[in-house]
Order: C-alpha cells, then structure tokens, then sequence
C-alpha cells in the first residue's frame, strides 16, 4: 500500500515504480468549480510518471461522450483526461461508461435517496434524457481484464448495459424493485443545473458541489455507440447485468451492511488533516478542553458497542434537534452536514466518515476518535476512553472535546457555543452509559 499527493511528480512517480499496471480512478469532482484544472493537472502528472517508470499498461474509467452534443462540465473534462491519458506514450486503455449501479456510488445514492424520498416529484427537463447505465459487477469486470489485454490495445471503449432508459424511467424501476408505490413525475421548464444540484443535495446525502456537475451531465444523451469491448472481453454467458438486477443486489448490500467503501469515505475538499495537538501552545497558546467522566454498572465490552455505534441512524444520545440544527447549519455554508451517516451501523474503522466527523484513531475495546470535518474557524476532536476498572473498579467512560482555535473567530466561537456544552456533551455522556446499563444485548 502506497499513499501518494496526485498534484506531486515525485510523489507518483515513485509510487509507480516497479508497476506493470496502473489504474487510473481519481477524479476531482466535489473540489469546487476548479475540479477541471485539478483534473487536468493530476492526469498530466500521471501520464508523465507511467512514462518514466515503464508502466506497460495504463486503464482509465472515464464518462461516455454523446455525439454532436455540448458537452457538461464533468464529461468535457472526462474526455479531457482520456486525452491526456491516451497521450503519455504508454499502451493505454479507456473505458467510457454513464450511470454506475453499485451501493455506496454518488450516482447510485442519488438514484436512491431521490426514490425513497420523494413519492412526488417535480423534476427538470433532464430526467427525460437518454441513459445506459451498467453494473459495477460488470465494470470491474472489464477493469480486471484489462490488464491482459494485448500491448497494441491503445483506444476509447464504451462500456454499458443492456438497458437504455430515461432518468425518469430508473426512478421508476429502481422504485418497483424496492417494492415502493409507483412515483408520480413531473417535469417542468425552470429547473436550472444549480437549483437542480441544490435540490438534489436537499433531498439526498450527495452534497451540491457533487451534485452540481453530476445533474448538468445528466442532460447529455449517454449511450454507447459500440461494444468493440466484446472482442477482448467477451460478454458473460448469462449476459451482462439488466438494471432491475443491478438495482436488487446494490439495494441488498445496504441492508445487509455489506458496503466496502462509499463516495463519503473521499475526503472532504478543505477538511483538516491535523493530528491531535498535544502541544499546549498550540493554535496561538490556547487549545480548549470540554472534559467529562462518568461511572457505569454496564460492562466494558457493552459500552464500547455503544460507543463505537454512535452516530447515523442512532444519532448522537443527546439533543437530537440540535445535532440536526448543527448539520443543517453546516451544510448552508458549505460543509457535509450530517448526510454521510455511516458505512456500517456497528463497526467503525480508522479513515470511516461518521456524519460530519471521521475516526481518526481507533483501539478496540478501549478508544475512539474522531476529527470534525464540519466548517469551522479551527480544528476540533471528539474522544471517548472506556476504562476497564481493573482489580474490581467501575467501568468509567471519559468523553473529551477539543478545539484548536484559528483566530479571533476561533476563539469567539468556542465561547459562543461553550454554554450549550453541558446540555450536549454532558447529556451525551449520560446517553451514552444509560444506554449501555439499559440494553439486553
């Protein structure tokens, strides 16, 4: 395992080093309205270290390009990187494909929270465009021949299902697997791409600057115009994946809890990276502390389970209103808002989103960590330490909030905010050890 900055030469060319393949899946989507420079920019970097570090074979997951179309934003700058790619001298292979159907995509959750949430829905004009979505059984599928594919291989392949819909028209299907009523549509005139994006980020967890750029590609026709693919890879026997399919293993995965990884789990364009400071002149000589411990009868083992499933669908044990007002708050200025939840509801692992937090540490049995990514004037962590009470002890659960202020802002609004703390953090606490003396399992 290789961690690598994308902007950086040196970075990815060492870790290129030694490579006989390389798959090529960033995509700056969600930066901001730059994303196109920063895809361009990493994609130069990229086709420069394949070359100098002897890669034979380089694959690359872009967007399908309609034919005699203006392309959106986020499809010219696809095609963009395709181009790039295609240029570094190395045998490279893009794949160009629409709407991906795989629990824990953007695109997918989109499709999801829009159906599940909305029995009516006024919609924009893009929702009657042309679509082929394909399975991610049958995109990985395709990456994972690519590696073998013959070294004069060099070109763009579409890559699609069987289907070709309407967006409307998956909101439909994806509402008759899920077992839900039939959903009413209806399209009107005024719904512009940014007030699209804004709704969209509204209704689901996609934020709008995710939103944004995936709604404006959606008024493009996206279908293949050939599967010059089936040559190299042939099609499975059974055929590749129809979308009702597609749709009933994506929707069993979120129920079973099965999702591996999640748009969420991408860092947040801004969000800090700051270890926790223990360095007490830090952040201009002040690092605030909201410190508190409470004793329990509840074992170890059974207040950590409820520590580590803090969070999601179970909330946060303490003021439900005004953790929903702080997510809302965040969310109008920008940031992730209580949106993403959490990949699992029980188990949590270092690198996970958590709502407008990601764990930072995590020992089992014992510490929690997580660092905020909500929009703040300065860095904050939440900590839970379940202490065992050894030789006999009570079990004691230490709960500790820290803020490292950025400037004046920073300091004033920790005091903005410091009176609410007993009321959250305290009857978060008491949540917390109540629930665990409470539960039967």
């Amino acid at each position: 395992m290789v961690r690598a900055d994308a902007g950086d030469p040196e970075d990815v060319t060492a870790a290129c080093a030694g490579t006989d393949v390389v798959y090529y899946l960033i995509h700056a989507l969600g930066t901001g309205p730059s994303f196109e420079e920063t895809d361009r920019r990493t994609a130069r970097v990229m086709a420069d270290a394949v070359r100098a570090s002897g890669v034979r074979r380089l694959v690359y997951l872009g967007g399908l390009e309609p034919q005699d179309e203006e392309l959106s934003p986020h499809l010219r700058s696809r095609a963009e990187v395709a181009a790039i790619l295609l240029g570094s001298g190395v045998p490279t292979v893009v794949l160009r494909a629409a709407v991906v159907l795989g629990s824990g995509s953007a695109s997918f959750e989109m499709l999801r929270y829009l159906t599940e949430r909305l029995p009516v829905m006024v919609t924009p004009r893009w929702v009657h465009s042309r679509i082929q979505p394909i399975a991610i059984r049958d995109v990985l599928r395709y990456l994972v021949a690519c590696a073998r594919l013959p070294a004069d291989v060099h070109r763009c392949f579409d890559i699609g299902g069987p289907d070709r819909m309407s967006y409307a028209e998956m909101m439909q299907r994806y509402a008759r697997v899920a077992e839900l009523p039939r959903r009413r549509i209806l399209p009107v005139p005024w719904f512009s791409p940014s007030l699209s994006s804004h709704w969209v980020g509204l209704v689901t967890p996609v934020p709008a600057g995710i939103a944004r750029p995936l709604v404006e590609s959606l008024r493009n026709t996206v279908v293949c115009t050939e599967h010059d693919i089936a040559a190299y890879v042939p099609d499975p026997p059974e055929g590749l994946l129809g979308f009702d399919e597609a749709v009933r293993l994506a929707v069993q995965r979120v129920k079973d809890s099965a999702v591996t990884t999640r748009w969420a789990t991408a860092s947040v364009p801004g969000a800090p990276s700051d270890p926790l400071p223990t360095d007490p002149d830090w952040a201009d000589g002040s690092l605030y502390v909201d410190e508190r411990v409470r004793a329990t009868s509840a074992p170890a083992d059974r207040l950590w389970r409820i520590v580590e499933g803090i969070g999601g669908d179970r909330g946060w044990y303490s003021w439900p209103l005004a953790w929903k007002v702080r997510g809302w708050l965040d969310r109008a200025v920008g940031g992730v808002g209580l949106r993403r939840g959490r990949r699992d509801p029980d188990r949590l692992y270092v690198g996970d989103a958590l709502d407008f937090w990601r764990v930072e540490e995590r020992e089992s049995g014992r510490l929690l960590r997580l660092r905020a990514e909500m929009r703040l004037p300065g860095l904050a962590w939440l900590e839970f330490h379940v202490e065992h009470g050894d030789g006999g002890g009570a079990v004691v659960l230490r709960q500790r909030a820290t803020f490292a202020p950025r400037g004046l802002a920073g300091h004033a609004y920790w005091w903005a905010v410091a009176v609410f703390h007993g009321f959250v953090f305290g009857g978060m606490l008491r949540g917390i050890t109540r629930a665990a003396e409470e539960a039967d399992t």
